[in-house]
C-alpha cells in the first residue's frame, strides 16, 4: 500500500507521485506518515520533507504551508518549494554562512524577521543535501 502525495505551490504542482513513507516539516516537529494514517490537518513550517520512494529517500525544500492527511491522501499546500537536484554543497554553506552574518547585524524588527526567514531556508537547504549525501 502506497501513500499519494501531492504537493502544490502558488504556482504549480511541484510534487504528485506515490510513495512508502513521508517525513514532514511540521510546526511542532517532524511528522512521520505511514499508510494508514489518521487524518490530520496540520501547518509546515521552513523544513525538509523527505520522501521514501522503493527504500531511496528524496528531499524536497518546504517553505512553510499546511498538509492534510486522510485515506492515505496527502495534500500538501506550500507558500513555495525548492528542487533539491541541482543544489551545490559549497554554494549552500556559502549562503549559510551569509544568512548567519546578516542576522547578527539586522537592526530593525523588519530586517531581523527577513534574516531569520533566510536562515531558517539556508538551514534547510544544508539539511537536504545532507539527506541526499547518506
Amino acid at each position: 500500500m502506497t501513500l499519494n502525495i501531492r504537493v502544490i505551490a502558488p504556482d504549480k504542482t511541484v510534487w504528485d507521485a506515490k510513495a512508502e513513507e513521508v517525513i514532514l516539516p511540521s510546526s511542532t516537529g517532524q511528522l512521520g506518515i505511514l499508510t494508514g494514517h489518521i487524518p490530520l490537518l496540520t501547518a509546515l513550517d521552513i523544513g525538509v520533507m523527505r520522501v521514501r520512494i522503493d527504500k531511496e529517500w528524496q528531499p524536497i525544500i518546504l517553505l512553510g504551508g499546511f498538509a492534510e492527511i486522510e485515506d492515505n491522501n496527502i495534500t500538501i499546500l506550500v507558500n513555495g518549494a525548492e528542487d533539491t537536484s541541482n543544489m551545490d554543497i559549497d554554494r549552500t554553506q556559502n549562503n549559510l554562512e551569509e544568512a548567519t552574518i546578516a542576522l547578527a547585524e539586522a537592526k530593525s524588527s523588519k530586517d531581523k524577521i527577513e534574516a531569520t526567514q533566510n536562515l531558517r531556508k539556508a538551514r534547510a537547504r544544508i539539511q537536504a543535501i545532507n539527506v541526499l549525501n547518506n
